[in-house]
């Protein structure tokens, strides 16, 4: 079978991680226990989970004159990842996102850097490779504009578009009207949807729910699609795996309903290991999966 094709317009990060026994009080300096560098962004992580998972990846964003910028677009593409599209920024940074974790909890503060510099004008000079793609997917960690050009172009063009809307904020009813799947997580749905009608987008909602799976519209009825349990080692980039599976299952011609399911299954074994892309599984694995686990439960 011929790979999909998918292009991602989206955000690229490098994730700076602290671990620490706990935060830092206003004014106070701690000694922390573990610090790591780790690829991230929702648009870099999603097109990372859709390579993993067999696609030809083609990658739309924008990483700023720096070292990070360099490293990022070098790790794409050991991925298989396409990064013609990938513009680095001259005089700005690429994006970044600190984050401690203590406590079992984690505190972040996101940088956009050149992911704000992405411009509809640049998607626009990209359009060819839109127009050859089976799915587009995007995120929110770009300009809006950015987001509905993006939109524009492969609905002009005849191709899927997931957007997955996080993180969360109203969206245009236009933009919501213009793509074929909207991925929010249960927390995200009414902040996205709170200039439309629910009843007139629940055929494209996949509302995702943690591990309990996620919930589809069906002629009007609500249908959920079980989960997985498994052991939670880090449930960091869950979401992403999710969106990207979804995108090369529809994109291979699956139903919704095994297209959530297998989604459902690259996020359960995403969350059994440490790390965003770095545990986002392969194709081979999440069939291995789902012949062992069945329907989800």
């Amino acid at each position: 079978m011929k790979k999909p094709v998918i292009t991602v317009v989206g955000s690229i990060n490098m994730d700076l991680v602290t671990v620490a026994k706990k935060a830092p009080a206003q004014g106070e300096t701690i000694l922390g226990e573990r610090f790591h560098q780790i690829p991230g962004g929702k648009g870099a992580n999603q097109a990372v989970a859709c390579a993993r998972l067999g696609a030809e990846v083609h990658m739309i964003g924008a990483v700023g004159d720096d070292s990070f910028g360099s490293f990022l677009k070098q790790h794409l593409e050991k991925e298989g990842i396409h990064v013609t599209d990938v513009k680095p920024v001259t005089h700005t940074e690429t994006g970044v996102a600190s984050i401690t974790i203590s406590e079992g909890d984690n505190r972040i503060i996101v940088v956009p850097g050149a992911n704000a510099k992405l411009t509809p004008e640049d998607v626009a000079k990209s359009e060819e490779i839109i127009a050859k793609s089976d799915m587009c997917v995007i995120q929110l960690e770009i300009p809006i504009e950015t987001v509905e050009m993006a939109a524009k172009l492969a609905k002009k063009h005849g191709v899927n578009v997931i957007l997955n809307p996080a993180p969360a904020q109203p969206l245009p009813s236009a933009l919501i009207q213009s793509v074929d799947w909207l991925t929010p997580n249960e927390h995200e749905r009414p902040i996205v949807l709170q200039h439309v009608e629910e009843k007139d987008v629940f055929e494209k909602l996949i509302t995702t729910e943690g591990k309990k799976g996620v919930k589809i519209m069906r002629n009007g009825t609500p249908k959920q699609i079980k989960g997985f349990t498994v052991p939670v080692v880090d449930t960091t980039g869950a979401g992403d795996t999710f969106n990207g599976a979804l995108s090369v299952a529809l994109s291979k011609g699956m139903e919704i309903e095994d297209a959530c399911r297998f989604a459902n299954a690259a996020a359960a074994l995403s969350v059994t290991k440490l790390g965003a892309q770095s545990a986002m599984p392969t194709e081979e694995a999440v069939y291995e999966f789902l012949k062992t686990k069945g329907e989800g439960e």
